[in-house]
């Protein structure tokens, strides 16, 4: 038996959030580049402008508007994808809780923004680090206009980058060897609020997936070694291009319209040449200890070549979901009918749960929707967020159901692309049901596998902790793992904790929606879940844990705002 995480040290998250666990070793949690010019952006309260939509009408193809790209507008993105979301704090010690989940709280993914000329932020075109605890654009470099016009001549207009970072040292000071896919859980989970706050003004968002590691690392200034002595590096991860939807070209005519899933070498060259400011501020008190086997890691899933992939933007309506039916005039999913903005601003990791709480069928197919890519349309014409990960989906769920109304408790699986039904069924085991639950939706491929008391086992299998079988339900999410990398290389290893990092923000938000909570686990034992389900080789591995349910208040937690704003 072993743990996924390659080591046997993990901790309650009742300590983990109380900061008991080595508190004062803990590396400062908000990255400052020393020197660099700071441009606080605008404070806003739920009611100012840009105003959020309804939750459920990020989900109604159609409904948003797009918004300009002001200093307002980014300000509500930045919001609602990197920001602070709360203080906690329990005696003496505070710390601050984020729109993007992170691994233990630690928080490695650093923001970036390349974005041209935007009146009140800067005359010029620049690359900028976000800095959430002051809600603030860092300058690192002006970029030349006709460097950044070449750059984006292949983007709607008005379109930016977004790009993301790790500070690995973040998660490894805690929890070595398993630190680095932490982190690229913690870039899936970005990736995924990116793309939702992106939602919440009309913004499409796009992964450049074709870009390598270097490319990003270059766009980024994270490869400058001058910027980072005595300072702990950051990782290149990934670069996302943004665009107002309604404002791309073609829409007026319906024409489709190609993008590229790259960036030009040449205007890569000529955009790096800047002149650059700032230094990156250290973390640590300590020297970070060296751990080898992650360098070994890091080097081995690095992306290395440029693809020359190019996708097709049609600006048709897309198609309406049948199994949740989100049309404009349908009835809400969602009694209380929150905004957008108070259901990200309210999203919270879960320390435990009741044990009592059930959710309906309704709002667990709901769930379970929510995470369908439809494989079956275009990639731009996927249901948001699908539709901002360029690759085929390679993960699905397995679900231990503990309390569903009206659906027997036992084994679930969701195949997420259907096409992979026949393989999965024949890698598990015989025995299985794959009956269809009563009420399912017909194009939900969700099956009963097997009836049963599943809440100590749901435990058993991570790590022993009660938040698996005290909550309504709880997942693994098994990826296609050996094919994956056969098919794309090494480098798709990171890609693959991506996609279930996006999975998990879109839960975490349906969990809130519904009144419930919810929480990532990253501690089980992979072995013992590929027994129970029957997966015996490489070709499906577990890759990442989930929970939901009814939530149990701490009270020795007192709850602060962010920004000194009263939400």
């Amino acid at each position: 038996m072993r743990y996924h995480q390659e080591t046997k040290h993990h901790f309650s998250r009742s300590a983990r959030a109380l900061g008991y666990m080595d508190w004062a070793n803990q590396p400062d949690p908000f990255r400052r580049y020393e020197g660099s010019p700071l441009i606080s952006l605008p404070l806003l309260k739920p009611d100012d402008a840009p105003l959020s939509p309804l939750y459920e009408d990020l989900y109604r193809p159609g409904e948003i508007a797009s918004a300009l790209v002001t200093v307002r507008a980014l300000s509500r993105f930045l919001e609602y994808s990197l920001a602070i979301s709360a203080w906690k704090q329990a005696g003496e010690v505070r710390w601050a809780l984020r729109t993007n989940p992170s691994s233990g709280n630690l928080h490695p993914t650093e923001g970036y923004l390349l974005i041209d000329t935007v009146p009140g932020l800067s005359p010029f075109p620049g690359l900028y680090h976000y800095a959430p605890k002051e809600h603030a654009l860092e300058l690192r470099a002006e970029l030349p206009k006709e460097s950044f016009t070449l750059l984006m001549q292949e983007f709607p207009p008005n379109a930016f980058l977004v790009g993301f970072t790790s500070v690995n040292w973040r998660e490894t000071w805690k929890y070595g060897e398993r630190a680095f896919r932490y982190c690229q859980h913690d870039v899936g989970h970005a990736i995924g609020s990116a793309r939702i706050a992106a939602q919440t003004l009309g913004w499409r968002m796009l992964l450049l997936d074709g870009l390598a590691d270097d490319t990003v690392a270059a766009l980024l200034g994270v490869d400058r070694p001058e910027d980072f002595e005595g300072a702990e590096r950051e990782h290149p991860d990934c670069v996302a291009v943004v665009w107002p939807a309604d404002q791309a070209s073609g829409v007026a005519t319906g024409k489709t319209i190609s993008l590229p899933l790259f960036l030009g070498p040449d205007a890569v060259r000529e955009l790096t040449r800047n002149i650059w400011q700032g230094k990156a501020n250290r973390l640590s008190r300590d020297d970070p200890v060296q751990w080898e086997f992650l360098d070994q890691v890091e080097i081995a899933s690095r992306k290395s070549s440029t693809g020359q992939r190019v996708v097709e933007l049609n600006h048709s309506r897309p198609a309406v979901e049948t199994s949740i039916n989100p049309g404009a005039h349908a009835p809400s999913l969602y009694p209380d009918q929150p905004s957008a903005g108070q259901v990200i601003r309210q999203r919270r990791s879960a320390l435990a749960f009741d044990g009592k709480t059930s959710i309906s069928a309704g709002s667990f197919f709901t769930m379970l929707a929510r995470v369908m890519p439809r494989v079956d349309r275009d990639l731009c014409q996927r249901p948001m967020p699908w539709d901002v990960l360029p690759w085929e989906p390679a993960i699905h769920l397995v679900l231990f159901v503990h309390r569903v109304d009206g659906l027997a408790p036992g084994l679930y699986m969701l195949g997420r692309d259907p096409a992979k039904l026949g393989s999965l069924r024949q890698a598990m085991h015989p025995q299985f049901a794959w009956t269809s639950p009563p009420g399912c939706p017909e194009d939900l491929p969700l099956f009963l596998l097997e009836e049963g008391d599943a809440r100590q086992l749901a435990a058993q299998v991570s790590c022993g902790q009660d938040i698996a079988g005290d909550s309504a339900f709880s997942l693994g999410m098994i990826a296609e793992f050996e094919s994956s990398l056969r098919r794309h290389g090494p480098w798709f290893y990171r890609r693959l904790f991506w996609e279930t990092g996006v999975i998990g923000q879109v839960l975490y938000l349906e969990a809130e929606a519904a009144g419930v909570r919810a929480t990532g686990i990253g501690c089980f034992f992979d072995d013992p879940v590929h027994q129970v389900f029957g997966f015996d080789d490489a070709m499906f591995q577990s890759l990442y844990h989930f929970t939901t349910g009814g939530h149990v208040e701490d009270p020795r937690l007192t709850t602060l705002p962010a920004y000194s704003l009263d939400y």
